[in-house]
C-alpha cells in the first residue's frame, strides 16, 4: 500500500513540466467517446478564425476534408484546400495541424483548421465537419475538461486558465498566469506529501509500536511536522482574501460631504462621464459603481450620495447606501474641498469617517483610507493654507487634472496591499473553495493534537489530506466541475 501511496506522492511533487502520460483524474468525461468541434477564436469577422476537434474520429474528419490527403506531420502546419464531405464543393484553403494524442491539449487525437475568419467561410467548415459520423457541437468548456480529465492540467491549473482568459489586467494576467503555471498545485502537493509523511509515522507506530526494531522519535517527527504544515496554512489563510480582490476586483468607495468633487473624481479615474456632475449639492442620490483598471488592479469604484444631515428622504436614503458601501469598502477615498476645510460637514467628515478608518496608517483591523483635498486649483497661489491638524493627505484638482500621477501612484501601493503583488511571493489562494478546504485541512490537524487515540489521530491526517487533495482536482470533485467548466467559452 505504502509503495502506490509514495509514488503517488513523488508524481504530485514534480515541477511544473508535465508529462503527456500523467495520471488522469478520474473524473468522468461528458460524452466520452465522442469527437468534438468547436470554433476556438472569437466571433465575428477577423482575419484567421481557428476551428478545432477533439476526439477519436479527428483524424477521419480531417481526411474527410482534405481528401484524399494523408494526414499531415505531427505538430506541423500544412497549407491544404479544404472541401466538403459529401458534395466535394471546395469551403477554403486553410492551415492544417494534426495532434495525435496523447501529445495533445486534451490527451485526445485533435486537428486545428486556420480558416479565413469570413463567417461564410466559419460556417461551411463547421458545416462540413458537423457532417462527418462521428462528430458533434462541443460544450462550453469541453475541451478543458476533457485536458482534466486525461491528467493534462490539475483542477488549480484548470481555474488558472479559465483566470487568464478573463484576465481585464496587468495584475489579473500575472495571477493567473501563475496558477496556469502549476504553483498552487505544486504548493499543495507539498503539503500532502508532508501530511503522507506524518500519516506513514502514525500508522507505522500503530502497527509496529511494540517492536524494538521501530526507531525512536516516530511520532515526535510526525508532530513536528503536522506543526510546520499548521503554520504554512495558517498563513495563507492569513491573506485577507488577496487573491479573490485580485481575480474579482477590490472595492474602492469615493466618499466625502456634498459638493466636494467625488463624481469629478470617479469620471477622472474611469475616463467616462459615469456620473453627473453639477454645483447643486446632492446631485448623486444612489450608488453608481463602475469598473476600472487603476495602475494594472482591477477595482470596482463606486460613487455615493454626499454624507449630511437634514437633506430630503430620497437624499437620505442615497447617504444610508453610502454609509452601507462604506462599511464594505477594501479601500476608502475620503474627498473634502480644499477650499472649504472649516465647514461643518467637513469637520463632520473628518470626525466620523477619516480619523475612525485610521487614514495614513491602516492596520489589519482598520479600513485603508486615502484623503483627498480636491479644487487645490482654488487655493491661494501662495500655497495651501492647511490646517496642520489635518491627517496624511494629497491634494488634487480635478478640474486640471494636477496631482493626478501622485493619487494614482498612492492607490497602486494601497491595492498592491490590498491585493498582493502576484509576480512576488508565494501563491495566493484566488477561490473561496480554496480557502474553504485549507481551513477544513487547518480543523483536521487541530483534531489531531487534541485527540489522544492514534487511530483518530491516523483518521484526521487522512482527511486534512483529502482536503488538499480536492484543491487540486483529487476526491470527489465531480460536484463543482460543472460549475467552473461553465465559465469556459465553447471552444475552449
Amino acid at each position: 500500500m505504502w509503495r502506490g501511496l509514495w509514488s503517488l506522492v513523488a508524481r504530485g511533487a514534480r515541477g511544473p513540466r508535465r508529462s503527456c502520460t500523467r495520471q488522469g483524474s478520474g473524473a468522468p468525461v461528458p460524452g466520452a467517446g465522442a469527437t468534438i468541434f468547436a470554433l476556438s477564436s472569437g466571433q465575428g469577422r477577423c482575419g484567421i478564425a481557428v476551428i478545432r476537434t477533439s476526439g477519436p474520429a479527428s483524424g477521419h474528419a480531417l481526411r474527410s476534408l482534405t481528401a484524399p490527403r494523408d494526414l499531415p506531420p505531427a505538430r506541423s502546419a500544412c497549407l491544404r484546400l479544404l472541401s466538403h464531405p459529401h458534395s466535394r464543393e471546395p469551403l477554403d484553403r486553410a492551415l492544417v495541424l494534426w495532434f495525435p494524442g496523447p501529445q495533445s491539449f486534451t490527451g485526445e487525437d485533435c486537428a486545428e483548421f486556420h480558416v479565413h475568419g469570413g463567417s461564410a467561410v466559419v460556417s461551411g467548415v463547421l458545416q462540413a465537419l458537423g457532417s462527418v459520423p462521428g462528430l458533434r457541437p462541443a460544450e462550453a468548456g469541453e475541451f478543458t475538461r476533457r485536458a482534466f480529465a486525461h491528467g493534462k492540467l490539475s483542477l488549480t491549473e484548470v481555474e488558472g486558465l479559465a483566470d487568464l482568459i478573463h484576465a481585464e489586467t496587468e495584475a489579473q494576467r500575472r495571477q493567473a498566469l501563475r496558477q496556469l503555471d502549476g504553483e498552487l498545485g505544486h504548493l499543495c502537493h507539498g503539503w500532502a506529501k508532508t501530511l503522507t509523511k506524518a500519516l506513514a509515522h502514525v500508522e507505522a507506530y500503530i502497527d509496529f509500536g511494540e517492536d524494538d526494531n521501530l526507531e525512536e522519535g516516530v511520532l515526535e517527527r510526525a508532530n513536528s511536522q503536522v506543526r510546520e504544515l499548521e503554520l504554512a496554512l495558517s498563513a495563507h489563510l492569513r491573506d485577507a482574501r488577496r487573491g479573490q480582490r485580485l481575480r474579482s476586483g477590490a472595492h474602492i468607495v469615493v466618499t466625502g460631504p456634498p459638493n466636494a468633487g467625488k463624481s469629478s473624481l470617479v469620471n477622472l479615474l474611469s475616463r467616462k462621464p459615469v456620473s453627473i456632475v453639477s454645483p447643486e449639492p446632492g446631485t448623486t442620490r444612489d450608488v453608481l459603481e463602475t469598473p476600472v483598471d487603476l495602475a494594472g488592479f482591477p477595482a470596482l469604484l463606486s460613487d455615493t450620495a454626499g454624507l449630511r444631515e437634514g437633506a430630503g428622504p430620497v437624499e437620505q436614503e442615497g447617504v444610508r447606501r453610502a454609509r452601507q458601501r462604506l462599511e464594505q469598502a477594501d479601500l476608502i477615498l475620503a474627498v473634502l474641498d480644499a477650499t472649504d476645510l472649516a465647514s461643518p460637514s467637513s469637520r463632520s467628515f473628518l470626525d466620523t469617517v477619516v480619523v475612525p478608518a485610521g487614514a495614513g496608517s491602516p492596520s489589519e483591523n482598520s479600513q485603508r483610507l486615502l484623503l483627498v483635498l480636491n479644487k487645490s486649483d482654488l487655493l491661494p497661489r501662495g500655497g495651501p493654507d492647511l490646517s496642520p491638524h489635518l491627517p496624511p493627505h494629497l491634494l488634487l484638482s480635478c478640474l486640471t487634472g494636477e496631482g493626478l500621477d501622485g493619487l494614482l501612484e498612492a492607490l497602486r501601493k494601497e491595492l498592491a496591499e490590498v491585493c498582493g503583488d502576484p509576480s512576488t511571493g508565494p501563491p495566493l489562494l484566488t477561490r473561496a473553495r480554496h480557502q474553504h478546504h485549507l481551513q477544513g485541512c487547518l480543523d483536521a490537524l487541530s483534531h489531531y493534537k487534541q485527540t489522544k487515540d492514534l487511530a483518530l489521530a491516523a483518521e484526521a491526517l487522512r482527511l486534512a489530506r483529502g482536503h488538499l487533495a480536492r484543491i487540486t482536482g483529487g476526491g470527489d470533485t465531480e460536484e463543482i466541475l460543472d460549475i467552473i467548466f461553465r465559465d469556459f467559452c465553447v471552444g475552449k
